[in-house]
């Protein structure tokens, strides 16, 4: 079968590349491990005109190619409004290419994979669908909309898969189940650098990775460092990521008088993450968002690090059991509260993060793509690969 993936994750150019194109984030990992399951895949991504990030990888995998799109101009309400004139000159390349296929999937939320449910339904077109945000927490009217859209098509042909999870499915009554995230194979996970469990006398180092925006919740973290120092003054705090949030914690970082005490990296390569995840002690993910399956607290426990994160989302079963820290508030104090526990008691803190790693290991990108290929054969009635693509 030949597969088209559509979605709004933004591709640029890249030299090292062989599709010719690159992105960031975990999505690279996750289209080559999709790719296996399919004759041919072809990726159709928005094409960014600006500088590429730090972190690049390129986009590659088993009969991979990438057929660009312009990118929507704007962002925003802006954006939305400029879809109007986008959407007459990218539409007949969308067409033709879903045309092309045995199938679509469409990675959403996100306009121009939404676009292509609808487009995929008008063609016939078996439709694989994959909701990577929040499921059930629509922020705007358009997410409203598709929410609606899929509770109402899932089902026969149509895969819808929400990611996340719980006890609970995402949506009673309905054939749409949860898949986790993750950007880490079986062999990663069994050999990833193996962080060195803290003990007293030296100077324990927190780290958080994620984007530094508000909801996100950062600042929590840089003032329970404040807390944490004053029990074990050479703490250090190390913070990956980028967002409209860095300017206003490096100002928080020097009012604290922090401003030696807190790193903050940027976007890093996803090998340089894993090694700061592993020269570190305990992980600080103190979000507000209702995260749907976040792959960095995932990261950091496969690399055997104790996690402090709220009981949101699917975080409250992975951190069940003693395999990390749940915390019912977020506020810096209750952040601050729960690392000190842990370095409090070197045995609970290494004893947390030996769990931690050990259940990490069941999250491999080969159960995430043998999980949505058997889903797939099953909807659909017939092999994914049967050698008959060109």
């Amino acid at each position: 079968m030949r597969l088209v993936v559509v979605s709004h994750k933004p591709c640029w150019p890249s030299a090292g590349s062989p599709t010719g194109f690159g992105t960031d984030g975990g999505f690279p990992f996750q289209m080559a491990a999709l790719s296996e399951l399919f004759d041919a895949t072809t990726l159709v991504l928005p094409r960014r005109a600006s500088p590429p990030p730090a972190g690049l990888r390129p986009l590659d995998g088993h009969r991979l190619s990438v057929r660009p799109l312009a990118e929507p101009p704007g962002r925003g309400i802006g954006r939305k409004l400029a879809l109007a004139g986008w959407l007459p000159w990218q539409l007949p390349r969308l067409w033709r290419e879903l045309g092309r296929a045995d199938a679509v999937h469409a990675a959403v939320p996100g306009d121009v994979g939404a676009l292509a449910v609808p487009l995929a339904l008008a063609r016939r077109k078996p439709l694989f669908v994959r909701h990577c945000g929040t499921w059930g927490r629509p922020a705007t009217a358009a997410d409203s909309l598709l929410h609606a859209t899929l509770v109402r098509i899932a089902g026969g042909r149509n895969v819808v898969l929400a990611t996340g999870g719980g006890g609970a499915p995402p949506e009673d009554g309905r054939p749409i189940d949860w898949i986790f995230a993750t950007s880490l194979t079986a062999t990663q996970l069994a050999t990833l650098p193996r962080a060195e469990t803290w003990q007293p006398g030296r100077p324990p180092r927190l780290v958080s990775v994620g984007r530094l925006t508000r909801g996100k919740n950062a600042a929590a973290t840089v003032r329970a460092l404040a807390e944490v120092r004053r029990r074990y003054p050479g703490a250090t705090l190390d913070l990956v990521g980028d967002g409209t949030e860095l300017a206003p914690l490096r100002s928080l970082a020097g009012e604290l008088r922090l401003a030696e005490a807190v790193t903050f990296h940027g976007n890093l390569e996803h090998s340089r993450v894993l090694a700061r995840l592993a020269s570190s002690h305990v992980f600080v993910f103190p979000t507000r968002v209702a995260e749907g399956f976040p792959k960095a607290v995932l990261e950091a426990m496969a690399c055997g690090l104790p996690v402090v994160a709220p009981r949101v989302s699917v975080l409250s079963q992975l951190l069940a059991d003693g395999r990390g820290v749940l915390l019912d508030d977020t506020t810096p104090e209750a952040v601050a509260a729960a690392v000190l526990g842990l370095l409090d008691e070197p045995g609970v803190l290494a004893a947390t993060a030996e769990a931690a790693r050990l259940h990490a290991r069941g999250f491999s990108l080969e159960r995430w793509r043998d999980e949505i290929g058997a889903r797939l054969e099953a909807a659909w009635g017939r092999s994914l690969k049967d050698g008959g693509s060109d």
